[in-house]
């Protein structure tokens, strides 16, 4: 088995995984910027709805909610709901992921230890190995789990009973998730990016929390700039507040969030220098494409898995990038965002491979 490619983070504000930059001067996550239940849990209003009406009924019933499913891209709040639904069930979570599942003895273990209730949540729940899945099968579904005992003719199967609980499997790549472990989920959602006007309002809450001054034109520069991930919007907040400090009077209005965001290289739709230089470097080089993916990585010296992992999506998504059988093309708002004249082969190249 290959060894799943890793992409390094760690100096990229607009990044929407997890990197050091989340983490407080003491080595731990800004928890207290968590909603705690789902009143304060801003967007997601259909997922919010539909869990309500579960987490009630399961209460009624004195029983724990099913399975539940999160997926979708990453910063988007999926770890922050699986402990808002653990608080509104008044149950324990224990969190662990599928990367730190190597073998049967370590799910077997994180299992036994759940009292009745409780919530298990898996992140990367993709990453687990098949021979771990086919064990969470029984669990999920009958709460038992099978664990084979000795080697050769002495080997024999025990069945350790467990208590009820719920497991909630968070994803970015729910196709990589096997149809079997799919099928087990009562519950699947995906969180779909946030509105301008959801983010402005996490920033606000945030600002609150942490004590920094903003005024609600400031919280809307920072939405409009965060690629619809409250992770992205959080992480710039800081980086606002300490130019806000040092060159303005602490308080963030909209002259300063710009700026600071501006110094940052953030433009106005959340873009940073790599995310311009693959569409300057298509269009430059190749004349708005196509260019093939190998190409393009050798042209910007990054590799080819994180430009298709990591920059893509959110230029594909915003309609600035399109991928055909022949390559990469820069579509014509690209060239308007880089205020940039787009020739006439390059518009109809991209219209035919489209």
């Amino acid at each position: 088995m290959t060894e799943e490619f890793e992409p390094d983070f760690e100096n990229r504000i607009v990044s929407a995984s997890f990197t050091p930059q989340d983490l407080d001067p003491m080595g731990t996550e800004e928890l207290s910027l968590r909603p705690k239940i789902l009143a304060d849990y801003t967007g997601q209003e259909k997922i919010k709805s539909l869990l309500s009406v579960s987490i009630e009924a399961a209460k009624l019933r004195g029983e724990p909610l099913e399975h539940i499913l999160l997926y979708g891209p990453p910063g988007l709040g999926k770890t922050t709901l699986s402990h808002v639904i653990a608080n509104e069930m008044g149950a324990n979570i224990k969190v662990t992921s599928g990367p730190a599942i190597e073998k049967a003895g370590d799910l077997a273990a994180i299992l036994s230890q759940l009292s009745a209730g409780d919530v298990l949540f898996i992140d990367e729940i993709h990453r687990l190995s098949r021979a771990i899945e086919e064990i969470l099968y029984s669990a999920m579904e009958d709460f038992v789990i099978d664990i084979m005992m000795g080697q050769g003719q002495g080997a024999h199967s025990i069945q350790i009973p467990l208590e009820k609980f719920t497991l909630i499997g968070a994803t970015t790549r729910s196709g990589a998730l096997s149809s079997p472990l799919r099928d087990r989920f009562g519950h699947s959602f995906r969180l779909e990016m946030y509105t301008y006007e959801e983010l402005a309002r996490i920033v606000s809450r945030s600002a609150g929390i942490l004590g920094i001054p903003i005024e609600k034109e400031g919280a809307f520069e920072i939405a409009r700039r965060s690629r619809g991930t409250p992770r992205i919007a959080n992480r710039v907040l800081r980086r606002v507040r300490d130019y806000a400090q040092v060159k303005g009077n602490g308080v963030i209005d909209h002259q300063i969030a710009g700026v600071a965001l501006d110094q940052l290289e953030i433009d106005e739709l959340g873009l940073d220098q790599t995310d311009r230089q693959i569409l300057t470097s298509i269009i430059q080089n190749y004349g708005g494409g196509p260019v093939g993916l190998e190409t393009l990585a050798a042209t910007i010296g990054e590799e080819a898995v994180t430009i298709e992992d990591v920059y893509e999506p959110y230029l594909m998504q915003i309609g600035f990038l399109s991928r055909t059988p022949r390559g990469r093309c820069v579509t014509a708002g690209a060239y308007r965002h880089l205020g940039l004249a787009q020739p006439q082969s390059a518009a109809q190249l991209t219209v035919e491979d489209l």
